[in-house]
């Protein structure tokens, strides 16, 4: 049994959470949640976004399962995800995109893993005025960084059996910053002859994706393209509301879906649980269960497939627990 921090987030967050966990609990996950709190719960309670047990917890644990934040406008950090990020060194976002029969679309076959660098970049987040009419930001790109997020998205693409790596760029014209990155890949990809290795600039590999995205397999890039296409890879496979993410560092790992927290939905019960639970399947893949995460995984598909018992963004009328229910209810056929 692996204790494993739970944060349920801010908005909808808690009702996807609780559907995520009845389904766990259902698979015979091998976890014990320890539930504590970030954002504008935390706020209200503890009178701090990101509170001292929060990151305590994560710290011994190891591993997290987040539920979307709301940062309030004004107060403390620019985002508690970036804060989470740098305080755990979290250098690699993994976000895949993958198609499932039932979630509408435009295309089909789509079977796509975006790795984000996480902590250089514009992200960084070092920029002051010039005066009153100018701003600067400074653009950070370390060789230690791309080595390790390259490295990342090799290792991953042998552990899983990927059969390409597509490092994305814009070395044409930012020499110094995406040329390192570009050479870096080069010299990576070198030591792993076994998997092929590709570059492309990232306004060319934003039409390549939208025109013919099943010749794509894992991405590599620096934080702000990743960010963009990551969320251009979820509108290949139906949405957000189908894309699960990670944020994963050398000892820490934290697992979230990629989108928002939606205030205007919570409590509603009508919200699609989706991604919390791939971003959980993700998470029992890391903690070395991965047959509990193919059992969720494989009823969730058979789900989305039948089309019956989804939510009103995925074209049925279930409400978030009565989807979490049918998922089980496939683990028991």
């Amino acid at each position: 049994m692996r204790k494993i921090t739970l944060i349920p987030g801010d908005g909808i967050g808690p009702e996807i959470t609780e559907a995520t966990k009845a389904v766990l609990a259902a698979a015979g996950a091998p976890v014990e949640w320890e539930v504590v709190l970030a954002g504008e719960n935390a706020l209200k309670e503890s009178g701090a976004l990101l509170p001292e047990e929060t990151l305590a917890s994560i710290r011994r644990n190891k591993v997290a399962l987040k539920g979307p934040l709301t940062t309030p406008v004004g107060s403390g950090f620019r985002s508690i995800n970036v804060a989470l990020r740098k305080e755990f060194d979290l250098y690699a976002n993994l976000r895949p995109a993958k198609t499932y029969a039932g979630v509408k679309s435009r295309y089909a076959g789509v079977d796509l893993v975006v790795v984000r660098e996480n902590t250089e970049d514009l992200y960084a987040g070092v920029e002051h005025m010039v005066g009153e009419d100018a701003a600067e930001s400074i653009k950070i790109i370390t060789r230690k960084g791309c080595a390790r997020i390259i490295r990342f998205a090799f290792d991953y693409a042998v552990r899983e059996g990927r059969r390409k790596v597509t490092a994305v760029h814009k070395a044409n014209i930012m020499k110094c910053t995406d040329g390192l990155f570009l050479k870096v890949a080069q010299e990576v990809a070198a030591e792993y002859p076994q998997i092929e290795f590709e570059d492309r600039i990232v306004d060319n590999m934003c039409m390549q994706l939208v025109q013919k995205p099943e010749l794509y397999d894992v991405l590599v890039m620096p934080n702000l393209y990743g960010d963009i296409v990551s969320d251009l890879c979820a509108g290949l496979v139906g949405g957000l509301g189908v894309a699960p993410g990670a944020n994963i560092g050398a000892d820490i790992a934290i697992f979230e879906p990629v989108h928002g927290s939606a205030p205007k939905y919570a409590g509603m019960n009508r919200v699609n649980p989706t991604a919390m639970i791939l971003s959980a399947v993700m998470m029992l893949r890391y903690i070395g269960a991965p047959a509990v995460a193919e059992k969720v995984h494989r009823a969730l598909t058979e789900v989305l497939r039948e089309g019956k018992s989804v939510t009103s963004d995925l074209g049925g009328s279930a409400a978030t627990m009565e989807m979490a229910e049918a998922v089980i209810r496939a683990m028991r056929d």
